[in-house]
């Protein structure tokens, strides 16, 4: 069954007087336990693409549906629940809250979830290999780190897709590669929808499969794997 499946959408937005089309037509499907990678320039549109997948946005023309369900016609309240219950969101900037420990920042999903998660925190934080850091705070955790432990918070509400939005992009290539290679183990373990917004090629060659968008238009060839070994 389709996990994911965009059909024609567009998406436009105002700044001042100007109006900007961030993406034009895109139809997509994205299969469940997929890993999939999405790259692009920036201002290609790759971000507004999983931030509507995500539930953070909505399109202004066309349909997302997942397992059926049609994000655009959702209320708010349903798009909280759907976010809570079936999305882990990874961000380049990692988002972690500066005055929280590890631990706490793992937690906070299950804030905002309604209904019972048997995942513990601490656990989530094992799976990521950072049982010794649970009560450091961010700035007394490299990049590498907060970036698992943005990983492990995006795990603890047992989600059915992640998404990662440049999740390598404020780390050194030698630290990059080792958080995709945890990002891989989590797809794998967890059986989860995967998807990855990237410039590096580097980080896409590892997805099952690589489309590209460019000035806002998903390019025709929607598997180019093959052209980057």
């Amino acid at each position: 069954m389709t996990k994911i499946k965009l059909s024609n959408v567009s998406k436009s937005y105002t700044i001042g007087s100007e109006l900007v089309h961030a993406l034009h037509n895109i139809t997509l499907e994205i299969e469940e336990g997929e890993f999939l990678a999405i790259v692009g320039p920036s201002g290609s549109g790759k971000s507004t693409l999983l931030h509507m997948i995500g539930g953070l946005d909505a399109p202004t023309e066309g349909t997302i549906e997942v397992d059926g369900l049609d994000l655009g016609k959702q209320s708010d309240r349903k798009l909280s629940v759907y976010r809570s219950k079936k999305i882990g969101y990874i961000f380049q900037d990692f988002k972690l809250q500066s005055h929280l420990t590890a631990l706490e920042n793992v937690g906070i999903p299950q804030l905002f979830h309604k209904g019972k998660i048997n995942r513990q925190p601490k656990s989530m934080l094992k799976k990521v290999d950072l049982a010794d850091r649970i009560n450091h705070k961010p700035t007394e955790l490299s990049g590498g780190q907060r970036q698992r432990v943005a990983i492990a918070r995006a795990l603890i509400n047992k989600p059915e897709i992640i998404i990662a939005d440049e999740p390598t992009g404020n780390l050194d290539s030698v630290t990059g590669k080792n958080i995709i290679a945890l990002l891989k183990t989590v797809h794998k373990e967890e059986g989860i929808t995967l998807v990855v917004v990237t410039h590096d090629h580097n980080v896409a060659k590892h997805a099952d499969r690589i489309v590209e968008i460019k000035d806002g238009k998903l390019k025709k060839k929607n598997n180019f794997k093959k052209f980057m070994n």
